[in-house]
């Protein structure tokens, strides 16, 4: 039996070849501008939008043209929701978590501290209900948000000096969005968010004392390395997933068939953003640790993870009591986080232990 996602992906193809019928060759072409977050040929996350709009492309035969214009045209690259939303653009692809003080609920749907991994997210976004808590929060306005391509497990940040206790996160400024960076705050740090392209440049200056960005896979390239000597594993960031947004009237204009190109090529790219993702950190971590041996590589210290989970758990609960989406979205991950975990834990977990000798 196929999948739902199988019998989609057949419907494209099948579509697809009845387009390349000559008869096909003058109906309308339909033309979307996107905007996104990143620079121009940003890799990886930039690299993801260029494979939606060229897979669209070729799946309708050239009737649906998606120009990307990066931050570099656009100027707003925190702004993407705003643009999405007033139908400036068409579409956007950026983070949900960017927009959290227009959208409190957004960040849900980014990733959360101490939530669940990739496999477990996609997993509640297709078939745990997600996609549909998704749709109940933006459809107010008038915008539709598709998963836009999973970093996996983001690593801690970079630290200019190593981190021994919660006294060493009094005052700390440090560039990390969403509900972590409320966490930070909690437990006495200072979050700020910054564009990309600024991060190298408030690090060495000191602007900040420390930052997140991604992990191997981008950081490396970013040479934060030079400046902050402390890299730490992660806690915040499980499954960090970006984001697609259509505006809803812009949607609506397009036929049947091609909806389901674009959510087909949607739904493709941010899978494949996963895997480049994971393959790029992998090769960027055998990279790190040979030509750049210095990296002092560390873990939060057991007082400082204890305080950072209760400042998680008294956040959750705050908006739980201000929000009743907000309860809803946490309540639904929470279900589908207890179910899928056993699993991990049996399957995954439970394979790297048994290599490892545990």
């Amino acid at each position: 039996m196929l999948s739902t996602f199988g019998k989609k992906l057949a419907l494209v193809f099948l579509v697809s070849l009845a387009l390349l019928n000559p008869a096909f060759a003058a109906q309308k072409v339909y033309r979307l501008r996107l905007a996104e977050t990143w620079p121009p040929n940003f890799p990886i996350f930039g690299e993801a939008v260029k494979s939606m709009a060229d897979m669209a492309d070729k799946m309708s035969s050239g009737r649906l043209k998606i120009t990307i214009d990066s931050k570099n045209k656009h100027k707003a690259p925190l702004g993407i929701f705003d643009m999405v939303r007033s139908g400036q653009y068409d579409m956007g692809h950026s983070a949900s978590y960017y927009w959290k003080g227009k959208i409190m609920e957004s960040i849900y749907f980014t990733t959360m501290p101490f939530g669940m991994t990739t496999p477990e997210q996609y997993g509640w976004f297709y078939y745990g209900g997600g996609m549909q808590l998704m749709d109940k929060l933006y459809s107010k306005y008038g915008v539709l948000s598709f998963p836009g391509g999973n970093t996996g497990n983001q690593m801690g940040g970079w630290f200019q000096k190593e981190i021994k206790s919660v006294a060493d996160l009094q005052g700390l400024k440090m560039r990390i969005p969403g509900f972590a960076g409320e966490v930070l705050a909690r437990v006495g740090a200072k979050p700020t968010n910054i564009p990309a392209g600024e991060l190298y440049t408030a690090l060495e200056r000191r602007t900040i004392d420390a930052l997140e960005w991604v992990g191997p896979s981008l950081d490396l390239r970013m040479g934060f390395h030079k400046i902050a000597p402390y890299y730490y594993t992660g806690w915040h960031e499980p499954a960090a997933e970006l984001q697609f947004l259509v505006n809803k009237r812009k949607w609506d204009q397009l036929p049947p068939d091609l909806q389901e190109i674009l959510r087909v090529s949607m739904r493709l790219s941010a899978y494949d953003m996963y895997i480049h993702t994971y393959h790029a950190s992998a090769m960027n971590w055998a990279t790190m640790k040979t030509q750049y041996p210095d990296i002092k590589v560390r873990t939060f210290p057991k007082s400082v993870m204890r305080a950072l989970r209760k400042a998680n758990a008294d956040l959750l609960a705050e908006q739980a009591k201000t929000s009743p989406l907000a309860k809803e979205i946490q309540a639904s991950q929470a279900s589908y986080m207890k179910k899928a975990r056993v699993w991990t834990e049996i399957s995954d977990k439970a394979y790297l232990d048994s290599l490892a000798g545990k």
